[in-house]
C-alpha cells in the first residue's frame, strides 16, 4: 500500500510525499501490524489499540477471525496482524487527515458500486488487459507456427521451425 502525505509549500502549491507499505496478502486479505495501521492513517499506535480494544469489545468484528499471530524476523514473539475488515473498521474510526481521506475514498467507492451495482478497478483492469493482450499474441504466434507446420507436405522445402 502507498501513503501519502501532503504538504503546502510557501509557493502556496501542494506536493504529495508517496511512501511504500509493506503488507503482508495472505487468505485472499491484506494482513497490517499495528504500527503499519498507525503509518497508514498517519496516527500514533496507541490510538489504533484504542480503536482496535472498542471494535473487538462492541463485537462490531470477531478477534478470531480478524487477527493472526504470525512470527516475524528480529522478533522474540509472535505479532498480531489485523485483516482487512479490522483495517477498515480502523480507517472509520481513526481521526486523522488521512483517516479522513480513507472515509472519503471508501465512502465514493461504496456509493459508485450502490449505484452502479459493481465497482471497477481500473488499474487492475489495464493490467489484466495489458495481460490477456499478450497472451492473445502469443496464441496467434503459436497458431501461424502450427498453420506452417501443417501445410508442409515436404521436410526438406519447410522452414527450419516447422519442423
Amino acid at each position: 500500500m502507498k501513503s501519502q502525505k501532503t504538504a503546502e509549500n510557501t509557493k502556496g502549491q501542494i506536493i504529495l510525499y508517496k511512501n511504500k507499505l509493506e503488507v503482508r496478502l495472505e487468505q485472499d486479505t491484506v494482513w497490517l501490524t499495528q504500527k503499519q495501521m498507525a503509518e497508514l492513517f498517519d496516527t500514533e499506535r496507541s490510538v489504533i489499540t484504542k480503536h482496535l480494544n472498542n471494535i473487538f469489545k462492541s463485537n462490531e468484528l470477531n478477534k478470531k477471525s480478524n487477527v493472526q499471530k504470525m512470527h516475524i524476523a528480529n522478533s522474540d514473539k509472535p505479532v498480531s496482524f489485523y485483516n482487512l475488515d479490522a483495517i477498515i473498521s480502523v480507517g472509520y474510526r481513526v481521526n486523522s487527515i488521512r483517516g479522513t481521506q480513507f472515509r472519503i475514498w471508501a465512502t465514493n467507492v461504496l456509493r459508485r458500486h450502490l449505484v452502479d451495482g459493481f465497482t471497477i478497478n481500473e488499474k487492475r483492469l489495464k493490467t489484466q488487459q495489458n495481460r490477456i493482450n499478450e497472451l492473445q499474441n502469443d496464441m496467434r504466434q503459436l497458431l501461424l507456427r502450427w498453420e506452417s507446420r501443417s501445410h508442409c507436405h515436404s521436410p526438406a522445402l519447410c522452414p527450419a521451425d516447422a519442423g
